[in-house]
């Protein structure tokens, strides 16, 4: 799971949910993303992505979704600048084949850990972990999605168009379950707990859709909150690591603190 270290500057980003609202908001939020791919590769900001950059992602052997094509038209050209981009998948967008990686992307399914400056860092999206070490299961439902061989049963009895639009209604209502006050707590109290327990320094996730900090005497959780609504990432230069929020009437970031101290 250890990966070489990141470099600075890079921008830590989940949750667009892409795809998931109506065609006037979809196309709000990939206009954005792609004014921050913009921002991002004038400035040299490699980005990586914590998952559901997607609402409902699902790659056929013969067939790979029309969703954001031009998000994703931008990203190959930004990652043949930049390098590949890590994409982390969330529980929105793991049915993935070839497709993303042709496009530049760096796929992992799980977790991703490496280090910022010295510090030991994990990357996860936040709806649950494989390895049983790190104690965070995923729940019973995400299991059954993520698995093979219910995946090729699914692909065998729905053709793409029922397949896709079956998981754009069923990821509407998980959408909804993802987020609020006890999901929080479940990975607060989870980051909490693993930071104390483990070497890690800095834990970095998504999922529960809101935005903070938790700051340790042992160490740091940063939660990205949401692009989709918030418009928040972690951003980590030379300074350190902060909360920020992209600002597209002034295509700029700022600063986007909550902090709380344990």
């Amino acid at each position: 799971m250890d990966s070489p270290a990141f470099t600075p500057p890079l921008l830590f980003i989940s949750d667009a949910h892409l795809g998931g609202f109506s065609d006037s908001e979809n196309q709000r939020i990939e206009s954005e993303l792609i004014q921050l791919l913009n921002y991002c590769q004038r400035n040299k900001i490699r980005i990586a992505i914590l998952g559901d950059l997607f609402d409902y992602w699902m790659e056929y052997p013969k067939h790979v979704p029309q969703l954001g094509q031009r998000l994703l038209n931008r990203f190959e050209t930004f990652n043949e600048v930049l390098g590949p981009t890590l994409f982390i998948t969330g529980n929105h967008d793991n049915w993935t084949r070839s497709h993303l990686p042709s496009r530049g992307f760096h796929l992992v399914n799980d977790a991703f850990v490496s280090h910022l400056n010295g510090q030991k860092l994990m990357a996860l999206h936040g709806d649950g972990l494989s390895d049983k070490d790190y104690n965070l299961p995923r729940p019973l439902m995400h299991r059954i999605l993520r698995n093979d061989t219910f995946v090729r049963l699914f692909q065998g009895i729905f053709p793409p168009k029922a397949g896709i639009g079956l998981m754009k209604y069923f990821s509407t209502i998980t959408r909804q379950l993802d987020e609020g006050p006890k999901k929080q707590q479940t990975l607060n109290r989870w980051a909490r707990h693993q930071l104390k327990k483990s070497n890690l320094d800095l834990i970095l996730c998504g999922h529960d859709h809101i935005p903070r900090r938790e700051q340790f005497a042992f160490g740091t959780y940063i939660n990205l909150g949401t692009f989709y609504h918030h418009r928040t990432m972690a951003y980590y230069n030379n300074d350190g690591i902060t909360l920020v929020c992209w600002e597209p009437n002034k295509q700029s970031l700022t600063q986007f603190e909550t902090n709380n101290s344990s």
